[in-house]
Order: C-alpha cells, then sequence, then structure tokens
C-alpha cells in the first residue's frame, strides 16, 4: 500500500528490547483538503534509518503494511491492535518522483512479528 501527504512530525526510535526497535512518524494525509487526516506509521528495525533523510514539511511517498494483531490479556479479555509499518519512503508526493530511501526498496517479509519478542519480561501486554 502507498500514500502520499506532508510529514507533520518524527520521534525518536525507541528501543522496545534488546532485539527489537522502532520509530514512528506522523503524516498529514489530505483526501479531502477540507478534512485533512493525521496518520500515524511506525518503522521497524533497519528501517528506523530510514527517516534520517526527511525532514518535517516534506511531501512524501510512504509504502507500508497495514498489520493487525489479536491479543488476549491476563483477564482473558481479546484486545486488537492495528499498526502501519512503513518499508519504504521517498521525497515528492508522486510514487514516480524523487529517489526511493537507500537499501529499503523491498517490503519486509509477512510474517515480520514485531510483537513475539517477548524477551523473557513478565509484562502481559504485547509490546
Amino acid at each position: 500500500m502507498e500514500v502520499k501527504g506532508k510529514l507533520i512530525e518524527i520521534f525518536d526510535t525507541t528501543q522496545i528490547s534488546d532485539r527489537f526497535q522502532k520509530r514512528e512518524f506522523v503524516l498529514e494525509y489530505a483526501d479531502n483538503p477540507q478534512y485533512p487526516e493525521y496518520v500515524k506509521f511506525e518503522a521497524i528495525q533497519d528501517r528506523c534509518a530510514m527517516l534520517d533523510d526527511f525532514k518535517v514539511g516534506e511531501e512524501v511517498t510512504v509504502f507500508f503494511n497495514l498489520k493487525g494483531r489479536k491479543w488476549t490479556d491476563r483477564q482473558g479479555e481479546t484486545k486488537y491492535f492495528n499498526s502501519l509499518q512503513a518499508w519504504r519512503m521517498q521525497k515528492g508526493g508522486s510514487s514516480g518522483a524523487g529517489a526511493p530511501s537507500e537499501a529499503h526498496d523491498t517490503p519486509p517479509p509477512m510474517n515480520d512479528q514485531p510483537f513475539a519478542d517477548g524477551g523473557g519480561d513478565e509484562d502481559d501486554l504485547p509490546f
């Protein structure tokens, strides 16, 4: 999937565990300019670095995978989580404009499991 818009905010990389990191950013998506949407994406693992080449205010195209997880808490209540995992970005508002960010032009495998780390923590949250 892909979406075009303006970078509104880029957050620092967060080290979730010793084997997992993510970096979030917000894109203003204006399918209807009267009612813009502010959509938060995440880049995981080595793709966190792709945001280093971008600045707030730039028009970009983001290529991403839509991810969803099901999780049952300790009380047996089922929760659902969605994430938009960016795997490539390029400057400009069209998929033909600008150079793609280096070494990030192929999507990650669909079986990528960022919540599966666990790392032996007793925390009951899936992330």
